[in-house]
């Protein structure tokens, strides 16, 4: 049994790595931390667990911690995940991190970003955790950067265009909205009921949100080339879900049809991209709760360009789902173990 600890359990995506690695038949969670409610039972914090998952919740200590687990997901914010990373490592232990701490290639690009990093050296041997993209290497590593939650919609979205060179890279422009989860569960102004109930907005117009940096470089990967988007994210008055619609200008006339191919191609076999037939766009509703990441593909007769709407769970596909996927790959499981999960609807 494999034993693993969440450390930044008090969170949303902490209690979602709880609830699916509960039905995980390979995993045993021995340790999670909250420095806020450590002595308390993480049910407690989180009712839905009762009866459950009743651990003690910790301290963040990390030698102690590292010598009671195999795995340890850090569920904590940038800056905070680098200051414990280095030593869960140094003493042999698997880390997937879903802070943005180690996302970033270079280190130049995180500081402009985020902040100074502290452990720069790490950079390079953190494999960016997207399975669709890097199967090969996550299964070798031992630092994965999990994914952002709007870079895994545009990644998985953008990924068989650019690499079969069907659109023109400085085209590409996203228009993004969010449930109001995906900015934690910090009490924040902006989050409370009275302020997003019955309001839908933009944010961090301009060029400017963090996650830019993070999707660009895994574009321009996959292009072969330097590539800057126009991003702009918006909160929606829902708990959970994001919709990314993408619009590019292809190199040549294309057909939905054809493109519904090539994605099919690209993604055949992939156990959590459903390309949708002609005709049928993704809704946020019908990935709810699950690992799945939904494509749907239209061509505007009119203009001439390609759109794409790609829907996940922002907290499981967009970031849980998808550690415990990279988890799976890292440990030699089957990839979907403990993540066979149906969408919850309505």
């Amino acid at each position: 049994m494999l034993k693993v600890a969440v450390v930044g359990a008090s969170g949303y995506t902490g209690v979602e790595l709880l609830r699916i690695l509960h039905s995980h038949p390979e995993v045993a969670v021995t340790c999670v931390t909250s420095e806020q409610s450590a002595g308390r039972p993480v049910s407690d914090v989180f009712p839905t667990l009762r009866g459950r998952c009743d651990i003690l919740l910790e301290n963040l200590e990390p030698v102690t911690i590292a010598e009671k687990v195999d795995v340890v997901f850090t569920a904590l914010p940038h800056k905070a995940a680098m200051a414990v990373v280095p030593t869960f490592l140094k003493m042999g232990k698997d880390v997937i991190d879903l802070s943005a701490d180690y996302r970033l290639h270079d280190a130049e690009v995180y500081n402009k970003w985020y902040d100074k990093h502290l452990n720069p050296e790490f950079l390079e041997q953190a494999v960016y955790g997207i399975p669709e993209l890097r199967r090969a290497e996550i299964a070798e590593a031992s630092l994965i950067a999990n994914p952002g939650c709007y870079p895994t919609s545009v990644i998985l979205g953008l990924a068989p265009l650019l690499k079969g060179k069907v659109i023109n890279p400085a085209s590409i422009i996203v228009d993004a909205k969010s449930g109001t989860s995906g900015a934690g569960r910090g009490a924040k102004v902006d989050n409370l009921y009275c302020e997003v109930n019955e309001a839908f907005r933009a944010y961090s117009v301009g060029g400017v949100h963090r996650h830019i940096p993070e999707i660009e470089q895994e574009l321009s990967l996959l292009a072969g080339s330097d590539i800057a988007i126009s991003f702009t994210p918006h909160l929606v008055p829902m708990d959970r879900g994001i919709l990314s619609t993408i619009y590019a200008a292809p190199n040549g006339k294309v057909t939905a049809a054809e493109l519904i191919t090539l994605y099919e191609t690209f993604y055949d076999g992939e156990p959590f991209v459903r390309v949708l037939p002609e005709g049928r766009l993704p809704s946020t509703a019908y990935v709810r709760g699950s690992n799945f990441c939904d494509i749907g593909i239209v061509v505007d007769e009119r203009t001439g360009r390609i759109i794409i709407l790609s829907a996940i769970d922002n907290l499981v596909k967009g970031a849980s789902g998808q550690a415990i996927q990279n988890m799976n790959l890292m440990c030699g499981f089957p990839e979907t173990l403990g993540l066979e999960l149906l969408p919850v609807f309505p």
